[in-house]
């Protein structure tokens, strides 16, 4: 079965990232904006290079990260599906600006009974669905649910990344919360066009989808907030340009700031609505948690944060309902 009812409900099948990156060979300005989204250092050095053979022991600490998170996940009976590893003739594929296979949030995602690829505005991810398309193969054909690709995004003449056309709908901007379909758009992820097109899809099954304003700074939704449990949000109230959505204005906050929103202080991960996955770095935020009855499990994801992306980035489910 392939279903997700809300970014709370107990998880029981999940896609778990790899932990790949390659540097883009030039450093041209779209990559720049790239790297700038997370704290790996460009360096000329490592153009072209993929990021273990530059750093062989971050990588080694990279995958652990990966494997400990799994091991809570299936603590709790979530099933743990990993996609593989990018061929040589992948990497290539990605040209001048590198490769990625590190979040697989973005490239697709599920709401209801629909799985969705969707199209990523940065060069350096586009062909990370390639690798979990395996899986979508094995799981969606076999399962009644509805699969369906966003258009190709146009060609850019523009260099401004917030210019470019698209449509770009990517999946650490869905929140899922119903039958209400929340869209981030910061001018750096998803746009107005990519979450028209997301509404023309999802208008004909009863959805309906809410563009979220978001300060230029925040790459995706999932980085401002994260839905704990019914009625219990974090938020990064500064992130949102024109409030928090009406719908969740009284849902009870735990408030981070602009600053630990970068640090992805929002993105940790509920297993279902009484058990919540973070980094220690945020036990400050496990603490309010503990107090509101939720038990925190605690995972040290400080490589993969500094590739731009926490647990939530991490993890695409396929199986999220009571």
């Amino acid at each position: 079965m392939i279903f997700v009812e809300n970014e709370f409900a107990p998880l029981k099948k999940v896609i778990l990232t790899v932990s790949e990156f390659g540097f883009p060979e030039l450093m041209k300005e779209d990559d720049l904006r790239f790297l700038s989204s997370t704290t790996i250092e460009g360096d000329a050095a490592h153009a072209g290079k993929d990021f273990g053979e530059v750093y062989p022991e971050l990588q080694i600490a990279w995958e652990q990260e990966r494997h400990n998170f799994a091991l809570v996940l299936e603590k709790y009976g979530v099933e743990v599906l990993r996609p593989r590893n990018l061929t040589e003739r992948e990497k290539i594929a990605g040209g001048e600006h590198g490769y990625s296979n590190f979040f697989v949030r973005d490239p697709f995602f599920t709401i209801g009974n629909t799985v969705i690829e969707g199209s990523i505005r940065f060069m350096q991810r586009r062909n990370e669905i390639w690798p979990i398309r395996d899986l979508l193969e094995r799981e969606v054909y076999q399962n009644d649910c509805l699969y369906v690709a966003a258009p190709r995004p146009a060609m850019a003449e523009q260099e401004e990344l917030a210019l470019w056309h698209g449509p770009f709908i990517e999946g650490g901007d869905i929140l899922v919360y119903g039958k209400h379909i929340f869209v981030g758009n910061s001018g750096l992820a998803s746009n107005s066009l990519g979450i028209k097109w997301l509404f023309k899809l999802l208008q004909p099954y009863g959805y309906q989808v809410e563009e979220v304003k978001l300060h230029p700074n925040i790459l995706h939704l999932d980085c401002a907030l994260g839905m704990v449990r019914e009625g219990l949000m974090i938020v990064c109230e500064e992130a949102f340009t024109h409030g928090i959505p009406q719908k969740l204005r009284k849902w009870d906050k735990i408030v981070v700031s602009l600053e630990e929103a970068s640090l992805l202080a929002a993105n940790g991960l509920p297993i279902n609505p009484a058990v919540y996955v973070t980094d220690p770095v945020f036990a400050y935020i496990g603490d309010k948690l503990s107090i509101a009855g939720i038990q925190v499990e605690y995972v040290d994801f400080q490589i993969s944060r500094s590739f731009g992306g926490s647990f939530r980035c991490s993890t695409q489910p396929l199986l999220r309902s009571f």
